[in-house]
């Protein structure tokens, strides 16, 4: 009897000179700690040189809960979609500024996530994110609708969890991460 062997991973996330590199291939990494309403602090960087473009050129994101993604992408002298763009909230809302730096070069997000509140079926508070991309602000308080994707969006319909890991995603293109923080931020009171 002949069984087919467990697909393996070609390659995992690994440390380089204190920065975290997304391999591609390697999966989606999860924080272990799950957090709620917080502050997030993350730098990525993107290769110095690229033959792609578009969505293929250093795609990546940030994910709070799982369910909303702040988009990682080299879009300096790259077009693509507005609401693909880095400092997007994917599939929601454009960010209001190419803020980026030139690939090679690192690149911060400041974020402020406000989850939103969901109870009986009846939205409480639509949530919301702000982003600061190199110290830009390109998403002042944007409500999140709920949440975005490959042109869709995900509705405020569902009660969401008051926790949830971050994600840094791998899209198959190599962008390295450093300097992650995150803090919780007060509970708000409904």
């Amino acid at each position: 009897k002949h069984e087919k062997p467990e697909a393996k991973r070609q390659s995992e996330w690994f440390v380089e000179d204190g920065e975290l590199v997304c391999a591609p291939r390697a999966g989606n990494l999860l924080s272990r700690e799950v957090f709620g309403d917080c502050q997030l602090h993350v730098e990525w960087c993107s290769p110095e040189q690229s033959n792609n473009s578009g969505q293929a050129r250093s795609n990546s994101g940030v994910f709070l809960m799982g369910m909303v993604e702040v988009q990682v992408l080299d879009n300096y002298q790259n077009s693509t979609y507005a609401d693909g763009t880095a400092g997007a909230v994917y599939g929601v809302m454009p960010p209001a500024a190419n803020a980026l730096r030139p690939g090679g070069q690192w690149q911060s997000y400041d974020i402020i996530y406000r989850r939103p509140i969901v109870r009986d079926g009846q939205v409480l508070d639509a949530g919301s994110l702000t982003v600061l991309c190199n110290g830009v602000v390109v998403q002042d308080s944007t409500p999140l609708e709920g949440g975005g994707g490959y042109k869709k969006r995900m509705f405020l319909n569902r009660i969401f969890p008051e926790r949830g890991s971050i994600k840094l995603q791998d899209h198959g293109d190599p962008v390295r991460f450093r300097n992650i923080w995150v803090r919780p931020l007060r509970p708000r009171a409904l």
